[in-house]
């Protein structure tokens, strides 16, 4: 059961709506029907939210017919991670410890999306409190991917990426502290972006304050821009808001890429890519060179592997928000997040700020850094798929279960801007992603590069709707 609804990008359903083509209370019921006949087999949502979601769509289908002002999304179906609060809804965070939890009030990116005319059709699942880059927790379960289900869509924005992949929503907010955006988008073909840190305001305050992002996954680049330019913007309630204006990321979806100076590099300087994910990224470098660019091949971009940093920053917030649980209810907890809360909770203050200060100077290598270049390009993951219900691909044991991602935790600690958009199926017949970084506060150079990319390279490979 197909619907032109699956494939439809989210700028496409905007005109169709406000031309009175189509409707939002159609629209939102497809959704609605398609989350839920897709969730014994995908299990994308933590919870859905019909009654609001159908409410919300009738309000913005009258305001098409009496002619009254559109927000950017207006009558789109969106859904948001359960690591962002929705009010009045269930703030598990994928954990079983906070399963009673209801949230008191909208997170700022919840409240512009609705303003913009969004429609909320739910929450979507996350590994426990978005631990692991896969997707499943002991609260929801095991989260598949669309393009296999025997495979994860990646984490911790699983349902997020599964949902949109599926064709369920056309976007859906997502967060990303180590790459929980980046990571599904790649293994499910879409694109993401995380913004420049504090430029997505973050509240109420994350368990881990000083990585954390929000931002859109979606089936086009365009869409990303879409979602993200209604959501970006400061607001005081995030202390690392930035402020001033939003780089125009629309109008650099359009924009050409010839004369960008692009630095390619395969591993930087640490990473163990399986051959077929090298295979496309030289591809995707080679294509950017046809377009008028200057790559050059960088092998390293780090002197070490900043995994140590990310690990003792991202695990300590979490151990500190879930402490007395691991102190008094540890079967609560997934067993793999509990392992790696423990030592992050049994840190000494001096060998902490050893961490924090070696942060600050990789965020300083990373700025000079790019003072030669406008965007860095890698692979985004090193391998082409992942089982579900797995946390650590075979070839990479000897690695924890989030440092084999390799590429996309740096650029949480350092906070510049990076998306991933699809460079090409896999023998497999898995997606794979190219990841975009971008200097600090130019998200707009990100999308303009991902966009281009998308345009010259597109084959179908963004979209999997899955019949039901």
């Amino acid at each position: 059961m197909s619907s032109e609804f699956d494939t439809m990008s989210a700028v496409e359903m905007r005109r169709r709506i406000a031309a009175r083509e189509i409707s939002p209370v159609d629209v939102t019921r497809r959704a609605l029907a398609k989350a839920e006949a897709t969730q014994a087999t995908l299990n994308a949502f933590y919870i859905l939210m019909p009654e609001q979601a159908l409410a919300a769509a009738k309000v913005a289908e009258d305001a098409v017919m009496k002619g009254a002002p559109l927000g950017p999304i207006h009558g789109i179906p969106f859904s948001t991670k359960d690591l962002i609060a929705v009010k009045g809804i269930g703030y598990a965070s994928g954990s079983r410890a906070m399963a009673g939890n209801v949230a008191t009030v909208d997170a700022p990116s919840v409240e512009r999306a609705r303003a913009a005319g969004g429609i909320l059709i739910g929450k979507t699942t996350t590994s426990e409190f978005g631990c692991k880059p896969v997707g499943d927790s002991p609260l929801t379960g095991i989260t598949r991917n669309p393009w296999n289900l025997a495979k994860t869509p990646g984490g911790s924005s699983a349902g997020a990426a599964a949902s949109v992949a599926a064709g369920i929503t056309p976007f859906a907010l997502g967060t990303d502290g180590g790459g929980s955006i980046r990571i599904p988008a790649s293994f499910t073909g879409l694109a993401g972006l995380k913004g420049q840190f504090g430029r997505v305001p973050v509240w109420p305050t994350s368990a881990t304050p000083t990585l954390a992002h929000v931002g859109p996954l979606a089936r086009s680049v365009t869409d990303t821009a879409l979602l993200f330019s209604v959501i970006a913007g400061f607001d005081r309630r995030d202390p690392s808001g930035v402020a001033g204006p939003v780089p125009d990321v629309l109008g650099a979806s359009r924009a050409s890429v010839a004369g960008m100076k692009i630095a390619y590099s395969p591993t930087l300087g640490y990473a163990r890519p399986a051959p077929e994910v090298l295979k496309l990224a030289d591809r995707a470098a080679r294509l950017f060179e046809e377009l008028g660019c200057q790559v050059d091949l960088v092998e390293n971009v780090f002197e070490t592997d900043p995994a140590d940093l990310w690990t003792a920053e991202f695990y300590a917030g979490v151990g500190i928000r879930l402490r007395s649980f691991m102190e008094n209810q540890r079967e609560l907890l997934d067993p793999a997040v509990a392992d790696v809360l423990a030592p992050a909770l049994d840190q000494e203050m001096r060998d902490y700020y050893t961490t924090v200060f070696a942060r600050y100077a990789l965020r300083d290598h990373v700025r000079c850094f790019f003072e030669g270049y406008d965007i860095l390009i890698s692979p985004t993951l090193p391998v082409t798929s992942l089982d579900a219900g797995k946390n650590i691909p075979d070839a990479l044991t000897d690695r924890n279960i989030v440092s084999w991602v390799y590429y996309t935790y740096p650029f949480n600690l350092t906070g510049h801007p990076a998306a991933s958009v699809c460079a090409g199926l896999a023998s497999d017949g898995m997606p794979v992603g190219l990841q975009i970084v971008g200097r600090s506060h130019r998200e707009d150079d990100v999308i303009r590069a991902a966009a281009a990319f998308e345009r010259t390279f597109h084959q179908g490979y963004n979209v999997k709707p899955f019949e039901f």
